[in-house]
């Protein structure tokens, strides 16, 4: 490593191969991989997690989490004990690794407050240019300096210490469990390789004439219909399956009989339980036949969707052939995910770029790893069982969304869209999680909250103001004659509503616990452990009796 490099806290002090090793020479960094060895090879090994993936499919069945069992991975990568880490994770970039380098040196090596801090805008600026070439190549095969550069934002071991090196050697390489919950160098691998559609941003006009191509965005909107029509045909095809086992099971309640004393070739009657299983038998017939019926209909939206899609692929075969709308998908998903970054630190937060011990100061259950957040998304929905749910044609769907996560010191999740603009039945939502806040649950409630807002706001569309979650609560703020963003206001209360109001502790208005009690309602254990605490909550809670005895609910 340069020995100028060591000003900073934490390198060279922290042992390790890594930090003993004797500097290297400067141009066999930036060496280009055209005229000699790639990038890492023959040094560096890639972790065992390069083949392709398939995106999560959206399971419509599933009602919860996996429970966490292992946060922690049994042996520890030795990446970062790799003593040409810095080297593979600069190497191949060309002119813009080097630039990065000088500014990193300048920086670290000025001692005039006011120098430095310019510096350590145009390192920041000078890092997220470099980082778009790393990004481009995480559809291939990243060696692990450059993957975790891109998923902690780790560029030489040793600006951390042991410790938290030895805690981010011990996280989760692959994605065990299944669930939607990326890791950058992950997110833009899917993005690249088409498993998952970039991020949605404001779409540029095409003009009329450009048939190929409107033809293609059409077939994209056809195409999400049929991925819906095909989740919700699969999930209607679940729930008949399970009446059906409910009615073998009645039927074989009924069919059991026990003999009568004194007369052993004679059956007795139906016992109570038998006789309840014939009204039961008669409400399962019923929804059956409802089953069915929706099964009909749904089959036919997705016939329709898939001759749509046929018409569209037709049309573009006469117009010359398939069109690619957008050939560079990385580079756009990663300028969407640097505004991304943005939002989740804000203006006044810390935008340095690197993971160093300067600034990490997170326990091993706080950072943003999978684990820890899927842990999390577990819990909230313990919370708020609604929290990830969406209605279509009268069925509530639980829906995972995307959760990205940023190797970023900001302490604000958010939700970059409620679903794919292609198809709002099924598709997921997008959230963008920062791996290293002050808080995650905070961080994780704020993204959560605002996934809340805006899938109740594209629910109600026109009288978003007037109707629903987003309508009740926009008029007790404009009768509060409260000053700020809307939203940010409810992003707030949710996360009080969450965390003290959750506990019995009242902090919200009572007008906006009312809305959110209605709109919002908690999983009904923590309804019943409520109840008992006050009587603000058994109001609310007998509110919900009525309604039910009301059908108005």
């Amino acid at each position: 490593m340069d020995p100028e490099l060591a000003v900073l806290p934490g390198v060279g002090t922290g042992g390790g191969s890594a930090a003993d090793t004797p500097p290297p020479d400067f141009a066999s960094i930036f060496e280009d991989s055209a005229g000699g060895a790639g990038p890492g090879e023959g040094v560096n090994p890639v972790s065992p997690d390069d083949g392709e993936e398939a995106a999560p499919e959206v399971n419509l069945t599933v009602e919860k989490f996996p429970k966490i069992t292992k946060r922690f991975a049994d042996t520890p990568h030795n990446a970062f004990n790799d003593p040409n880490y810095y080297k593979i994770a600069l190497n191949g970039e060309g002119d813009l690794a080097q630039r990065l380098h000088g500014i990193m040196q300048k920086y670290l090596n000025c001692k005039d407050p006011k120098d430095r801090s310019v510096f350590r805008q145009q390192f920041i600026t000078f890092f997220w240019n470099f980082l778009a070439g790393v990004a481009k190549k995480a559809p291939g095969k990243l060696p692990d300096a450059k993957k975790y550069l891109l998923r902690f934002g780790i560029l030489h071991p040793t600006f951390i210490n042991a410790e938290t090196r030895a805690l981010f050697a011990k996280m989760v390489v692959n994605n065990e469990l299944g669930q939607p919950v990326y890791y950058l160098d992950e997110w833009f691998k899917a993005v690249g390789t088409g498993v998952v559609r970039n991020s949605s941003t404001d779409e540029v006009k095409v003009s009329r004439s450009n048939n190929a191509v409107r033809f293609q965005q059409l077939l994209e909107k056809a195409k999400g219909k049929l991925d819906g029509s095909r989740s919700l045909l699969k999930a209607k095809d679940q729930e008949r399956k399970d009446l059906e086992q409910g009615l073998q099971e009645r039927i074989r309640i009924i069919m059991e009989h026990s003999l009568l004393d004194g007369l052993p070739d004679i059956n007795s009657t139906y016992s109570e339980s038998q006789r309840r299983a014939f009204s039961e038998i008669q409400e399962v017939l019923k929804g059956l036949l409802k089953a069915d019926h929706d099964l009909d209909m749904f089959i036919r939206d997705y016939t329709q969707a898939e001759e749509d899609v046929r018409g569209l692929q037709d049309k573009i075969e006469a117009e010359g052939g398939a069109v690619e709308v957008d050939t560079q998908a990385v580079d756009t998903e990663y300028e969407t995910v640097r505004q991304m970054v943005k939002m989740t630190i804000g203006r006044q937060g810390n935008h340095y770029p690197l993971l160093t011990s300067e600034y990490f100061h997170c326990g091993p259950n706080d950072v943003g790893f999978r684990e820890n957040v899927i842990s999390m998304m577990s819990l909230i929905e313990s919370i708020d069982p609604e929290a990830f749910c969406r209605s279509y044609k009268n069925r509530i769907n639980r829906i995972a969304p995307y959760v990205i996560l940023l190797p970023t010191y900001g302490d604000t999740g958010m939700c970059w869209e409620p679903f794919d603009r292609h198809n709002r039945a099924t598709s997921r939502g997008r959230i963008a999680i920062p791996m290293y806040p002050k808080n995650l649950l905070v961080a994780m409630l704020s993204a959560v909250g605002d996934l809340r807002w805006q899938v109740a706001k594209e629910k109600a569309s026109y009288y978003w103001m007037e109707e629903g979650l987003t309508g009740n609560y926009y008029q007790w703020f404009a009768k509060m004659k409260l000053k700020g963003d809307l939203k940010d206001f409810f992003i707030q209360d949710y996360i009080t509503w969450m965390t003290k109001e959750s506990e019995g502790t009242q902090k919200l208005d009572k007008e906006v616990r009312g809305v959110f009690w209605r709109y919002m309602p908690f999983s009904q254990p923590v309804k019943e452990k409520l109840k008992n605490r006050s009587f603000v909550y058994q109001e609310l809670y007998q509110r919900d009796i009525n309604r039910t005895m009301s059908d108005g609910y």
